[in-house]
């Protein structure tokens, strides 16, 4: 009589779907409509401050795009105010030099090509100087309300510590979320990871004992 073929070994960091839908539910429950923290008015101004948000915080984005987006809030007008003066602008921010010529440029590719209009599609978006596929989905998601998992360092962080992902790049952890996130917190999933991550779940000293999911987080050096 042949034996039963042993059952495969659950990964010890893995989640079942009944914990990742209470974590999911308890983010909701404490923070039903997150918000990410980049100012903007329009898809424009949105996918411009992401642009610059690259290697730089998005209060330092915010405090030098104030005044920028109250005089440039379209391709037009951005492209009207040069590249020099959008350099004065964002001159606070980490590489400018290369962010203001590529907002200029992506500026002129929206009117030539899609009608002044930021498009709704991944890949139209990634064919625009300065995005990648993360500023692609934080635009479809924020703009347009799309469920896409924009995977920075914190999600990235977040999902290996409490068991989402065992994913080693913003890919793997990105393929990892669409495919566990329950559909119903789909849209707002990646900012509730990225909230966690910067203020509770952080890098070098994250708050477990504040933490609302600490039972059900896989983290092997949990403070609590």
């Amino acid at each position: 009589m042949r034996g039963k073929s042993p059952s495969k070994p659950r990964t010890p960091r893995g989640l079942s779907s009944a914990e990742i839908e209470e974590i999911f539910r308890r983010f909701a429950a404490a923070n039903p409509e997150p918000k990410g923290e980049l100012e903007h008015t329009n898809p424009f101004t949105l996918l411009v401050a992401v642009v610059l948000s690259a290697q730089a915080t998005d209060a330092g984005v915010n405090k030098a795009t104030r005044a920028l987006f109250k005089k440039a809030d379209t391709p037009q007008k951005m492209l009207a105010l040069g590249e020099e003066a959008v350099r004065d602008h964002i001159k606070s921010i980490g590489l400018f030099r290369a962010k203001a010529k590529n907002v200029i440029l992506l500026s002129d590719r929206l009117i030539r090509e899609f009608g002044s209009e930021v498009p709704r599609d991944r890949d139209a978006l990634e064919t625009l100087p300065g995005v990648g596929r993360k500023t692609a989905n934080v635009v479809m998601n924020v703009a347009f309300g799309e469920p896409t998992m924009a995977v920075d360092t914190h999600v990235l962080r977040v999902s290996n510590r409490i068991g989402l992902s065992t994913g080693k790049t913003p890919l793997q952890v990105e393929a990892d979320l669409l495919a566990k996130v329950p559909p119903e917190y789909g849209v707002h999933a990646h900012h509730w990871l990225i909230l966690h991550g910067r203020y509770t779940c952080k890098a070098r000293r994250p708050a477990c004992p504040a933490c609302l999911i600490n039972d059900i987080c896989r983290y092997p050096d949990k403070t609590v």
